[in-house]
């Protein structure tokens, strides 16, 4: 693209854009058009609201775990750097002058169009009910919305000595989100619906049942068919008592009003646009209005007669408009109005003409109450053709069913919803023209022609030429399987699956997790994979958890999910006994430290050694007495060592310039440095990293994982050294780095290596295997080559802030505490047959053997035993 600049005020040569509303659909224009416009006919004004880049406002419900609008933000942010394109943040549209082609913001700035978009969304709508405005009453629409519930909850939170208790009025999508958000608050959570069913857009009477019981379940309580009349407050206070049509009430502190959306289309009606009967700005199949400069998209847009709630139809319209202003002849094709979400944990999805309103349609169901699974097909009068179903509590079949909606079934439609291995499994290759990604519009022809003429020879690869997968996520399975069964037609022996259980690679999954969102290993293997999982798959799935930073590895289901070591977070040695750890960064100690470490070994008659990693291993602890050992540790200023996890482990370093006469750089100050900014980061595999102070290397970092080498100029920086069965030597990645670059560049890198890995593959191999190997290391980390490098920061920067010591954590929680006994019945209490010998002057727990000659050797000579 040319770097024309398009400041305020400038006018380069070609037309002008106005798009008012900086929302999903806002986003997806822009980006449509810039993408195409490559002899840059258009230059771009967006007016928007809010002060946050476009954000996914679907994943909203994701700010309480800890995701902030910057995480949220769509699409590659540098999009707003284009210099084609000007984001006017924070500012309204206030009027639009369609004989002048001038539209007015809220500073005073007069922006004249040749062409005008009207993309303003829609606003929550709160129905007339008295005491709608108290204080501790809110709707649920933008980042600000959640913003204010969040703190409003938290303050009730730290203020309250009982649970906070909120109400959600309104049980469709956005209320059963609302009612998950107060619950990952804390607070005790109420739905009301008016209907006679939650969801009752979406579901038919037996899905809304399912989804009664499902939710309910989950401990939020749910009323339906119940009106309310008013809210109450206590005097001049906040809410505190909702009163219901039919005489009952309930005790509340805080409401938030989740009753549908309204069109915002009072700036097009005081330009004098004609409107729906329902509200929106009336568009043709090409999304213009009666003015043929002004179009509208999105929920604004009134289009087939009705305003559509949805993303993928709102895409839909920017890519019509987009080709439009290109001049092509591109028109909307109609609306996929099938959903699939996940709802507090649990998969609902509709598609097609799920009532059944089409005459002669049949209906086949299939429902498991105590399973909780409701499942519907509707077909055509001679059962031959899918017209649309429902799907709650297992939507796995969804991604296969939805883009034959109006084609034959390959076989016998049961096959489709009972349990697996129940019935045959229903084949077929889906047609080219199916709809497999609705959210970006993409077919399975052109899934199968990237593969094919596209050299794409994976699933990230398609993903990134397509965009089929990079919303929702929930095709990434059905996306998956076109490219496989593509690249084995093209006699590509593909078989990357992680296990028998999940068919997507480590990487593949992560990918997937990071895109949907989903935090426990059941929503996961419920999307992405099959069956109950395994001892291959559990541990990989705790570990892409634990580095996409969703809380403490003991923490409620992701406890039987680790590994032996993680899930005492201590090393099992082999006769049963454990190892304690502590970390000591760039193996720098106080005297203080070494004392502390010293009396514990004492007090615990605990075996230690000094590790080739700069620290010190204690050996010989019982699993009860690892809490006691680390709350000594912990309180003398240690935190966990990670010997136990596949993490990083150690930085080792000389002593550098600080004492060495030929130290050029402080190597102990880096290395320092570097361990406390990695500590707790889980990998495919452990990582080491080592800093020598110059180059005699006495750190030894060309045998790690990341090896920085001090010179006169810098650091040079070397990368896939790994020891173990097939040691190897670090290769140079970039020299003379000063200190900020070289942090940088390997937050990169061990990120890139941490989404990308294969499960328990080190640096070395990765590298070899990599696309590009190193020289498509470097140009990912260091020029960008990928586009991600924004995202790579952004994720290192998130895991430095959240971190936090497992073990100073677990000792404060009397629930993960619980993992630490011997005995359930006595979990204070010792191993009698546990014996321990003498190690060159220190103890240690008895072989087998050893234990045998217990009964004839004098107690107190060889063997001690401890009670």
């Amino acid at each position: 693209m040319s770097s024309a600049p398009n400041s305020p005020g400038s006018h380069p040569t070609g037309k002008h854009l106005v798009v008012v509303g900086g929302g999903m659909v806002a986003q997806r224009l822009v980006e449509a058009l810039r993408a195409r416009d490559t002899g840059n006919v258009w230059r771009i004004t967006v007016a928007s609201e809010e002060a946050a880049l476009p954000y996914d406002r679907v994943a909203l419900t994701s700010f309480f775990s800890g995701r902030t609008p910057a995480d949220l933000a769509l699409g590659d942010v540098t999009l707003w750097d284009d210099p084609y394109v000007r984001l006017a943040s924070e500012v309204a549209a206030t009027a639009i002058d369609r004989q002048s082609q001038t539209v007015t913001l809220a500073d005073g700035t007069v922006e004249s169009y040749d062409h005008l978009v009207l993309a303003t969304g829609s606003y929550a709508f709160v129905p007339p009910v008295d005491g709608a405005d108290l204080p501790g009453v809110f709707v649920y629409r933008t980042v600000e919305d959640v913003a204010a519930l969040r703190d409003w909850v938290q303050e009730l939170n730290d203020r309250l000595d009982r649970p906070v208790r909120g109400a959600v009025v309104g049980g469709g999508l956005l209320g059963l989100e609302a009612a998950g958000a107060l619950q990952a608050l804390g607070a005790d959570s109420t739905v009301i619906e008016f209907a006679p069913r939650l969801m009752a857009l979406q579901v038919d009477e037996g899905g809304g049942q399912a989804l009664n019981r499902l939710i309910t379940s989950l401990g939020i309580a749910v009323r339906t068919e119940t009106a309310t009349a008013r809210l109450v407050a206590d005097g001049s206070g906040p809410v505190s008592r909702m009163e219901f049509a039919d005489g009952d009430q309930l005790d509340v502190d805080v409401v938030i009003f989740a009753t549908g959306v309204r069109p915002r289309d009072e700036l097009a009606g005081e330009a004098g646009l004609p409107l729906g009967p329902r509200g929106g700005v009336v568009v043709d199949e090409a999304c213009r209005s009666l003015d043929e400069h002004v179009s509208a998209i999105g929920e604004v847009a009134c289009i087939e007669g009705r305003c559509l709630g949805l993303v993928a139809p709102g895409y839909t319209m920017a890519e019509v408009v987009a080709d439009r202003l290109l001049g092509g002849q591109a028109t909307f094709p109609g609306a996929d109005l099938s959903t699939k979400l996940k709802l507090l944990g649990v998969d609902v999805a509709s598609f097609g003409d799920a009532f059944a309103t089409t005459p002669g349609a049949l209906e086949v169901v299939f429902a498991d109450p105590v399973a909780g699974v409701y499942k519907k097909l509707v077909l055509s009068d001679d059962a031959r053709t899918l017209l649309g179903g429902v799907l709650v509590g297992d939507a796995s079949a969804y991604a296969s069913l939805r883009p034959i909606v109006g084609r034959e079934l390959n076989g016998d439609p049961s096959a489709y919803l009972l349990p697996e291995g129940s019935a045959p499994a229903p084949g077929g290759d889906l047609p080219d023209d199916a709809g497999v990604c609705s959210c970006n519009n993409v077919s399975a022809g052109a899934i199968r022609c990237a593969v094919a003429e596209g050299d794409c020879a994976d699933l990230a690869g398609v993903k990134a030429c397509t965009r089929a997968g990079t919303s929702c996520g929930s095709c990434l399975p059905l996306v998956k399987r076109l490219v496989t069964d593509e690249l084995q037609k093209s006699g590509v022996t593909v078989s990357n699956a992680l296990c028998e259980h999940f068919e997507l690679s480590r990487a593949q999954l992560f990918d997937a997790v990071q895109v949907t969102g989903l935090r426990s290993f059941s929503e996961i293997v419920t999307r992405h994979g099959q069956g109950r999982g395994c001892d291959i798959c559990k541990p990989v799935v705790a570990s892409i958890l634990a580095s996409l930073g969703s809380g403490h590895i003991l923490a409620g289901e992701q406890a039987a999910l680790q590994d032996t070591n993680d899930h005492v977070m201590a090393n099992l040695q082999k006769d049963g006994s454990y190892s304690v750890v502590p970390r000591i960064p760039g193996g720098e100690i106080t005297p203080e430290g070494l004392l502390v470490i010293g009396q514990v070994a004492k007090d615990f008659g605990l075996y230690t050694k000094i590790t080739g990693g700069q620290r010190i291993d204690l050996f010989g602890a019982r699993i009860e007495q690892l809490p006691h050992i680390w709350r000594r540790l912990v309180e003398a200023g240690f935190e966990s060592g990670h010997a136990y996890g596949k993490a990083l482990r150690t930085v080792k370093s000389c002593v550098g310039s600080t004492w060495c006469r030929y130290g050029v750089q402080d190597s102990v100050g880096l290395a320092i440095a570097l361990e406390l900014r990695y500590r707790g980061l889980r990998s495919p595999h452990k990582i080491k990293l080592g800093v020598s102070g110059c180059a005699r290397e006495c750190a030894e970092a060309r045998s790690k994982d990341v090896g920085v080498i001090a010179t006169d100029n810098g650091w040079n920086l070397y990368v896939g050294g790994n020891g173990g069965f097939t040691p190897r030597h670090a290769r140079l990645l970039a020299e003379d780095l000063d200190t900020e670059t070289l942090v940088r560049t390997i937050d990169r890198f061990l990120m890139y290596y941490v989404r990308t890995a294969d499960r328990l593959q080190r640096t070395a191999p990765w590298i070899e295997e990599v696309e590009g190997g190193l020289d498509g290391v470097r140009s990912v980390v260091l020029e960008d080559s990928l586009g991600i490098c924004a995202d790579l920061d952004q994720a290192m920067a998130a895991h430095v802030e959240h971190y936090s010591d497992e073990w100073a954590d677990a000792l404060d929680d009397p629930e993960k505490l619980r993992w630490f006994s011997s005995f359930v019945n006595a979990p204070e209490e010792a191993d009698p047959s546990l014996a321990y010998v003498n190690e060159r002057g220190q103890a240690r727990p008895a072989t087998q053997t050893e234990r045998q000659q217990s009964a004839v050797l004098i107690a107190g000579t060889t063997l001690e035993v401890r009670q």
